[in-house]
C-alpha cells in the first residue's frame, strides 16, 4: 500500500504535470455544492470506501462524494496540485505533502498496517541478526525503510550492520528472485509477490511487530475543511459502517468480495491481505486520538516519523504533528 516518505516525492507533489497521463484525471477541488472529490489507491484500508460507494451510503447521508482512483503517488500529486479535496494517504505521508506547501487535516484513521509490510527474507536466513552484513532491498526514506529500523533496532543493530540497496519497491521481489539480495523491506502486494516467487522464503518481521508504526487515513485539505466541516463529518460517519461491515461476520466475506473485484484478484488472494490490516472502527479512532508518545495514538506514531523523516532529509524542518490532526470529526461521532 502504498505508502511514505520520499525526497523525491517531496519535489513531485509541487508539480499538476507529473500526474499519471495514463489514469483519469482529476478535475479542481470541489466548490461547496459540488461533490466532495477523494482521491483513493490500492491499499485494503482504502479500497474499503469502495464499499460505501456501491452500498450508496455516502447518498443516503446525504452528502456528495467524487471518489477518483489513481495510484499512490499519483493520488498525492493530485492532492498537491488542488485537483481533489482529500487523498488517502500514510500519517508520514500528510507531513511530506504539507512540506512541500499542501498542509492538510486528517478527517478519520481508516487502519493501520497489521503484517502487511515486511522484512522478506532468503531461504536460510531466520531472523534480523542472521542477515548481518548482507544485502537489504528497499526504497529508501519511504515507510519500510522506517520498517526495518524498528526491526534492526529490536534485534540490538543498526542500519550500520546491513547493506542497504535502494530499490524502488515495486522492484524488490525482483531483486530478491535475481540473488542481488538477501532480503527485501516491501509492502504487500510486493512482499507477498517475493514470498511466492522465491522458494522458501519467508517474512522475518512486520509491521504486527510494531503495530501503530504505519497509520493510513483520509486526509482534507485545511480549506475544504473549513468550508465543509458539516460534510466531512458525515464522510467519517460513513466509514464507521464500512469497518461494521467488514468486521461483521454475516457480511465479512461481501466485503472481501466488494474490495477484490476493485483490485481486479479473487477472493481468496484478497483475503490474506484483509488480515495485514487492522480496520480502526469508532472506538480504535478515538484510542488512537489520544495523545501519548506511544504508537498506539497517531501523536507518538506521528513524532516517531517526523523525526525520521528530518533526521533522512525528506524535509529539514521538523513538522508540527498536531497541526495535522482533527480529533472533533471523530468525537463527534461518540456523543
Amino acid at each position: 500500500m502504498r505508502r511514505m516518505l520520499c525526497a523525491l516525492l517531496a519535489v513531485c507533489l509541487v508539480s499538476v504535470a507529473a500526474c499519471d497521463k495514463g489514469q483519469p484525471a482529476a478535475g479542481p477541488a470541489s466548490k461547496p455544492s459540488s461533490p466532495l472529490k477523494i482521491a483513493y489507491s490500492d491499499w485494503p484500508g482504502w479500497v474499503a470506501w469502495e464499499i460505501a460507494i456501491q452500498k450508496g451510503w455516502f447518498k443516503e447521508e446525504g452528502v456528495p462524494v467524487e471518489f477518483v482512483w489513481l495510484d499512490y503517488v499519483k493520488s498525492m500529486e493530485a492532492f498537491g496540485g488542488g485537483q481533489v479535496d482529500a487523498v488517502c494517504m500514510t500519517n508520514g505521508d500528510a507531513m511530506v505533502t504539507g512540506s512541500t506547501g499542501k498542509p492538510s487535516t486528517l478527517v478519520v484513521l481508516n487502519d493501520y498496517s497489521n503484517g502487511n509490510d515486511m522484512i522478506v527474507a532468503k531461504s536460510g536466513y531466520a531472523d534480523l541478526k542472521s542477515l548481518k552484513g548482507k544485502k537489504i532491498a528497499v526504497e529508501l526514506n519511504f515507510v519500510d525503510h522506517l520498517l526495518l529500523l524498528k526491526g534492526l533496532e529490536k534485534a540490538g543493530m543498526s542500519e550500520k550492520d546491513v547493506v542497504l540497496v535502494n530499490v524502488p519497491t515495486n522492484d524488490t521481489p525482483k531483486a530478491l528472485a535475481s540473488g542481488d539480495v538477501e532480503a527485501i523491506a516491501a509492502w504487500q502486494p510486493n512482499s507477498g509477490a517475493a514470498l511466492k516467487q522465491v522458494a522458501g522464503s519467508k517474512s522475518i518481521f512486520s509491521s504486527k511487530d510494531v503495530p501503530g508504526l504505519i497509520y493510513d487515513g483520509l486526509y482534507a485539505s485545511k480549506e475544504s475543511v473549513g468550508a465543509r466541516a458539516e460534510d466531512w463529518q458525515k464522510v467519517a460517519k460513513v466509514w464507521m459502517k464500512v469497518v461494521e461491515f467488514i468486521k461483521n461476520p454475516v457480511t465479512k466475506d461481501e466485503a472481501i468480495k466488494i474490495m477484490a473485484a476493485r483490485v481486479g484478484l479473487s477472493t481468496a488472494e484478497y483475503a490474506p491481505l484483509m488480515e495485514g490490516t487492522f480496520f480502526l472502527d469508532l472506538e480504535g479512532n478515538l484510542k488512537a486520538f489520544e495523545k501519548s508518545d506511544a504508537l498506539t495514538s497517531i501523536y507518538g506514531s506521528g513524532e516517531l516519523v517526523n523525526k525520521f523523516n528530518v533526521e533522512k532529509g525528506v524535509y529539514k524542518t521538523a513538522a508540527d504533528v498536531g497541526s495535522y490532526i482533527e480529533p472533533r470529526f471523530v468525537k463527534a461521532l461518540k456523543k
